[in-house]
């Protein structure tokens, strides 16, 4: 592989690890979170806070007239459809398991995303591919053996499977139905959509008398938590995610999802808890197989 090659895609590979790292800070400010919210209040809440930065951000990038062009009916049934229903499964998910089980669980999505490029884009799974595949999943489950809290397999596992299977498919979409679009616009239209829909459905159910949120528990403290839980664990993530998976595409892209566990158990441990070398182990061999992945076939 050429030089200016091999730096692009190094150039890819970390830009993903970074997505994951900030994607994984949000996970412990869900649980202080959640008790003040409810899942889907603090979804909407979250996503309304991402395009509060994305939509300007946008603007300031590619200017007005690429905002009126833009295929907004397609960006916001992506974002509807994948982004704001698989958000509000992952905040439900963490609601009726821990932060370790619904990262643990979202490390299913290069199998997914590789299963998408096999069925649709014609990929060809060479052994090297599996072999990567493999290390990552071993990666993934040591990862679990090893983790903080409770791995629950129920009703909870499945939803946090539900939203990684909703993101692995908005995410590959963005990328393949929006390619007009920067990186930026990718994500601020989707998230829009996003937004939209899960503001709409809060809104219905709190008028059906279904509102979760616990208003006299509202602080500059969580509020400013979620600021930060949108703006940064979100908007920005999600704008390096979407630039990975342009350039590495969904099933390499999503191998680094397979490092969460670890990220997230930096994130515990800094805040108090004990060091998890079992899954530091996990995350090496996650990176393992994400580099054996993709070297080129001989």
């Amino acid at each position: 592989m050429p030089a200016p090659a091999r730096n692009s895609r190094l150039t890819a590979n970390l830009i993903g690890m970074a997505s994951m790292l900030i994607w994984a800070t949000g996970f412990p400010a869900v649980d202080r979170l959640l008790p003040v919210y409810g899942p889907l209040p603090l979804t909407a809440l979250r996503m309304g806070s991402a395009i509060l930065l994305l939509l300007p951000l946008w603007l300031l990038a590619d200017g007005a007239q690429v905002l009126a062009r833009a295929p907004w009916r397609r960006g916001l049934w992506i974002g509807a459809a994948g982004f704001g229903v698989g958000a509000f499964l992952i905040v439900l998910a963490q609601q009726m398991t821990d932060a370790v089980t619904v990262a643990i669980i979202s490390s299913t999505m290069p199998v997914i995303g590789i299963a998408l490029e096999c069925l649709f884009d014609g990929r060809r799974l060479t052994l090297l591919l599996l072999l990567g595949l493999a290390l990552g999943i071993l990666g993934g489950t040591l990862a679990y053996l090893s983790g903080i809290g409770s791995m629950g397999l129920g009703l909870g596992a499945l939803v946090a499977f539900g939203s990684t299977l909703t993101f692995t498919w908005a995410s590959r979409e963005t990328v393949r139905g929006l390619p007009q679009l920067s990186s930026i616009g990718r994500t601020a239209i989707t998230f829009t959509g996003g937004a939209l829909a899960t503001t709409i459905c809060a809104l219905v159910a709190g008028a059906l008398g279904q509102s979760t949120v616990h208003w006299a528990a509202i602080d500059l403290n969580n509020v400013a938590m979620l600021a930060y839980y949108g703006i940064a664990s979100l908007a920005i993530s999600q704008i390096l995610w979407i630039v990975a998976v342009g350039r590495l595409g969904i099933g390499i892209a999503a191998m680094h999802i397979n490092a969460a566990p670890f990220y997230t158990m930096i994130i515990v441990w800094l805040l108090g808890a004990a060091f998890n070398w079992a899954q530091a182990a996990g995350a090496a061999l996650v990176l393992l197989g994400v580099l054996v992945a993709q070297r080129p076939a001989r």
